[in-house]
């Protein structure tokens, strides 16, 4: 069994939208349900939850229903941040899986997962015992001068870096106790602290999955027009390939 969980929880105030962005209409459907048909999908995922913003469960009930989405579970309040509201997701599970079971963390706000991106993820976490969505690094990385800021004497190598993303897989024993573990020593759960990042501060090796570069988060209006662009065939991106595992 492999079960999604969506988060679904931000308010989306960067966007300067009346509505949270993962329920902003895009082509007259919510950009949540874009997310959401991507695993409702997926012949590999079999159930799918989400931890939603509080206020609109009635609303995201509505629009599973409109749009067909069957394989949701689940639909349950987010935290006060990102980790509060992936470990909700977790304990979520706590009866419903088993501890061998796959899980797959996905921002809600990004639509436009490959099909070939999630079998990667998927087929990474089946070895390894988790994945992580990754790209090679494109631009120059330089460090800045602590004496002057405004200057440089130093790079990071770009081939000695990866980006990487949503979706993620994990075990969800290895998932349920490094959450456990992370809330009770006050590890890796920080303001921009995310599961990847959490696991690294456990000491947790993690294994990179194909990404695609067409798997945008949408955090700004720039992004929700690229989205945009997307859905009516103004720009094109290849679909990721199937078996391209690390």
């Amino acid at each position: 069994m492999t079960t999604a969980i969506i988060i679904a929880g931000g308010s989306g105030s960067r966007m300067g939208l009346e509505v949270p962005k993962q329920f902003t209409l895009v082509e007259d459907k919510p950009i949540i349900i874009y997310t959401l048909e991507a695993f409702q999908d997926h012949p590999c995922v079999d159930s799918i939850g989400v931890v939603c913003i509080d206020g609109w469960h009635e609303i995201l009930s509505d629009y599973v229903t409109q749009f067909g989405i069957t394989k949701l579970d689940w639909i349950i309040s987010g935290g006060a941040s990102a980790q509060e509201s992936i470990f909700k997701g977790v304990l979520q599970l706590r009866n419903r899986c088993r501890d061998d079971e796959t899980i797959i963390i996905h921002d809600g706000i990004r639509p436009l997962v490959d099909p070939g991106v999630v079998s990667d993820v998927l087929a990474v976490c089946s070895r390894h015992g988790n994945a992580v969505t990754s790209l090679p690094y494109n631009e120059q990385i330089f460090r800045i001068d602590p004496k002057d800021p405004t200057t440089t004497l130093e790079y990071i190598p770009r081939e000695t870096l990866r980006r990487v993303s949503t979706p993620q897989a994990y075990r969800y024993d290895v998932l349920h106790s490094s959450y456990v573990e992370a809330f009770e020593k006050g590890i890796g759960i920080g303001p921009t602290s995310y599961t990847n990042t959490m696991m690294v501060d456990l000491g947790i090796r993690l294994h990179f999955a194909a990404g695609s570069d067409k798997n945008i988060k949408l955090t700004t209006p720039d992004d929700l027009a690229l989205f945009h662009a997307y859905v009516t065939g103004l720009t094109r991106v290849d679909p990721i390939p199937e078996g391209h595992s690390q």
